[in-house]
């Protein structure tokens, strides 16, 4: 949701608009900004990657305006002050943080946070706001393992310049926000348009830093929300300088570690500068950013396994992400497909089976339901023109819907189908049809998931009521298309039971996907059991793998 453009004072909605207008700057600039995205590694993601890190914080920040604020105690809603506005906002970008210029991204908006965080305290807000982004590019630095002049950095160090020179030179009339706010847009816009003769990569291929070109719409934004006034420029949409370019590739780009590793840690500070010299001696392009026992780490390396052991062993690494660069580059290369399928499936296994089918997979573990980013990434990397979104589970409706309707911005046509269950997406996949139109393939692929019923076995980790009664914590419980229909002691019997109630209204096929731990007899006797009772119906069987559910059934 867009706000009002401003004037804002410097306070909590200030920072709402200022993520408003940053998260559509980023958008309108995002390919503009992966076209000259040459440096570290040459993999146009950069505009990408900072997009969906201001998103995760526009998100974060919506729903701290959405929850009562800490300041309230009698639970109603209300505005939150703009200490808990700004650290939301940090924090959002922290856990979304994506790739090397996400990752510096989220530093300066938690030095930012710092500062403002502490609230104004009586100060000049232009002053204030003047300390807030010197402690932010100073974060940033400090952020890096081994800084380089004519990159992001520089930027938001002339940035931090400008802006105090800004604030001190107001004399007995401090400087507004507004006022700071301009001086760091102006200075980065000038510090940008140096970076080419600061950094050999970028003068070789004629184009501005990327990570600088998106800080620029950042700090646009940010003096746009103070002082209602719409920048004159955007340098940030991805020009390149004027001179010549050399299109050979550049060393950065022929060599260096070959895969991008990215996590969030939960550790202390101490094993956190273990882990720093533990990673510079794996690879480059390190960056560690956060603080309060919670971090992101970025890093690249050729042994992608090491950097996630050294995170084992500072604490408790998860979002894990490993991207091949090669892999990176041939899809920014690569022209679009017409038509692809993204399905979200519980279980290794099943993301095999998708991929063999043609489709994109996003595995969800149990209990970690992919977030909007990581579907708006799966429906990017399919890099096709429409695109059949596949959810495969209720609670997923409403982030596959904001996925798809942010992929339409991006000019991608895309239609959700409301699957339940990986069995439903099964069937939907089994009649996709690449080459026909687009609404007949998604009639086609809805009908086909529709008719398909669907049945899941799990095990009961507590007492609890269900609709079939009450279960005991070891219990196995037999769900039909989402309500528990059996209670049981055995896993074969309670299948058998589920069942005998699904083809009680017919059927012409089973599906059986069978969890890891689930030994081949049990699918042996079920084949057997739908063959004794039902003779003209088929039965398929899979292998769900790692972190699918013990039992899925799908009757068609």
């Amino acid at each position: 949701m867009a706000h009002e453009p401003g004037p804002h004072t410097l306070d909590a909605e200030a920072v709402r608009t200022w993520s408003s207008l940053a998260l559509a700057a980023l958008g309108r600039a995002r390919e503009d900004i992966d076209a000259i995205n040459v440096y570290p590694v040459a993999d146009a993601d950069t505009g990408t990657n900072l997009y969906l890190t201001a998103e995760s914080a526009d998100r974060a920040l919506t729903e701290a305006f959405a929850a009562p604020p800490a300041h309230v105690t009698d639970g109603t809603a209300g505005t939150p002050s703009l200490s808990e506005a700004v650290r939301a906002y940090a924090h959002g970008a922290l856990i979304g943080a994506r790739g090397n210029s996400g990752t510096i991204l989220a530093q300066l908006l938690r030095g930012v946070a710092d500062v403002l965080g502490a609230e104004p305290d009586g100060r000049d807000a232009g002053p204030l706001l003047a300390s807030a982004l010197s402690k932010a590019a100073e974060e940033a630095y400090e952020a890096v393992a081994h800084p380089v002049e004519g990159t992001m950095l520089t930027v938001a160090g002339a940035a931090a310049r400008a802006a105090a020179a800004a604030g001190a030179a107001a004399g007995a009339a401090a400087a507004t926000a507004a006022d700071v706010a301009r001086a760091a847009y102006e200075g980065a816009r000038a510090a940008l348009a140096e970076t080419p003769g600061q950094l050999a990569a970028l003068g070789r291929a004629g184009v501005v830093d990327a990570g600088g070109c998106g800080l620029v719409a950042v700090l646009g934004a940010l003096w746009q929300a103070l002082s209602g006034q719409e920048p004159e420029a955007e340098p940030a949409r991805g020009r390149a300088v004027p001179g010549p370019r050399d299109d050979r590739p550049c060393a950065e780009e022929l060599g260096g570690p070959a895969y991008e590793v990215v996590y969030l840690l939960e550790a202390g500070e101490e094993a956190v500068g273990e882990l720093r010299a533990t990673l510079d001696g794996l690879g480059d392009s390190l960056v560690v950013v956060g603080g309060d026992r919670l971090w992101n780490v970025h890093v690249h390396v050729d042994d992608p396994g090491a950097a996630v052991e050294a995170g084992v062993v500072a604490g408790r690494p998860y979002r894990i992400r490993i991207t091949h660069f090669g892999d990176e580059r041939r899809l920014a290369r690569a022209p679009r497909v017409q038509r692809a399928v993204v399905a979200v499936v519980q279980g290794e296994g099943l993301a095999g089976l998708c991929g063999e089918a043609g489709a994109t997979a996003v595995l969800a573990r149990p209990g970690e339901p992919p977030a909007v980013p990581v579907l708006l990434d799966a429906i990017r990397r399919a890099h096709a023109r429409e695109v059949v979104l596949l959810p495969g589970a209720a609670d997923l409706r409403v982030a596959a819907a904001a996925a798809a309707e942010q992929a339409r911005a991006d000019g991608v046509r895309v239609a959700v189908i409301p699957t339940r269950s990986a069995v439903q997406g099964l069937a939907a996949l089994a009649v996709h049809d690449p080459d026909g139109s687009f609404d007949e393939d998604v009639v086609a692929m809805t009908a086909a998931a529709g008719a398909t019923r669907y049945g899941e076995l799990a095990v009961a980790e507590r007492q609890s009521f269900t609709s079939a009664g009450i279960c005991q914590a070891g219990d196995v419980l037999g769900l039909i298309d989402g309500d528990v229909a059996v209670i049981g002691a055995g896993l074969p019997e309670t299948a058998e039971a589920v069942l005998a109630r699904m083809l009680g209204s017919g059927g012409e096929l089973v599906t059986l996907v069978l969890g890891p731990e689930v030994p081949d007899a049990l699918a042996a006797r079920l084949e057997a059991y739908v063959q004794h009772g039902h003779l003209a119906v088929d039965t398929v069987t899979y292998r769900g793998g790692r972190y699918s559910a013990p039992l899925l059934i799908g009757v068609e």
